[in-house]
């Protein structure tokens, strides 16, 4: 269980106030996939960064049961001077996993061939999406936080993650920020909305889905 209580975080940008979060209450049941729906700049990738412990709301608290993942696909934490495999050895080292079995997961999965041994500077968007994908999905957690990773690589590689990600669902819960319904259809359970700094969440997905839509029409 992820629990939010009084969350808020504003942002200043140029001169002007921008609030993501405002005094927001809600909890996120373990073993659900929750999908956060909202406008571009409503602040969902902020959100996240926030259960994840990356960032710290500027009120409130965030409390959890059990493991969280950083934001799945995130590859900022990368060291780009070492290869893939040495930044996969200190990650495995960092959360107390077996190297060897990690190693190897990320390295069948990633299909990086030889660039599994040069330096991640050398590596493409797509490549360091695909690296990061599978250090996330190589290690438990008991909620994952996926930031539109499933958008990254070709139609197969889209396709391996999606079957990689319903896996681990079958054990674990996600908060997921996707812009695709139809991602949300198939792997969420439960959906939210952050639209001015509110959030509102909703057991109907569909029903969540219609109000987004609807939202981003300028209907409502």
């Amino acid at each position: 269980m992820i629990e939010l209580r009084n969350v808020s975080k504003t942002y200043v940008l140029n001169g002007r106030r921008k609030t993501v979060a405002d005094n927001i209450s809600a909890v996120f049941p373990s073993g659900r996939t929750v999908a956060i729906l909202g406008r571009n700049g409503a602040g969902k990738s902020t959100l996240l960064r926030m259960i994840s412990g990356a960032m710290e709301p500027d009120e409130g608290q965030i409390n959890a049961t059990g493991t969280i993942s950083w934001p799945v696909g995130f590859a900022g934490s990368f060291h780009p001077e070492l290869t893939a495999l040495q930044n996969i050895r200190f990650i495995a080292r960092v959360y107390g996993v077996d190297t060897d079995e990690l190693t190897e997961f990320v390295k069948e999965f990633a299909e990086l061939g030889q660039h599994f041994y040069l330096p991640i500077r050398t590596y493409s968007s797509g490549m360091r999406s695909r690296l990061a994908f599978g250090v996330s999905m190589g290690i438990h957690f008991d909620t994952y936080l996926v930031d539109e990773v499933t958008a990254v690589g070709d139609a197969a590689f889209v396709a391996k993650s999606d079957a990689l990600f319903s896996e681990r669902m079958k054990t674990s819960g996600a908060i997921m920020v996707t812009h695709a319904m139809g991602k949300v259809k198939q792997m969420a359970d439960m959906a939210c909305i952050l639209d001015g700094g509110k959030l509102t969440l909703y057991d109907d997905v569909d029903h969540a889905i219609k109000l987004h839509q609807r939202m981003m029409r300028g209907a409502v």
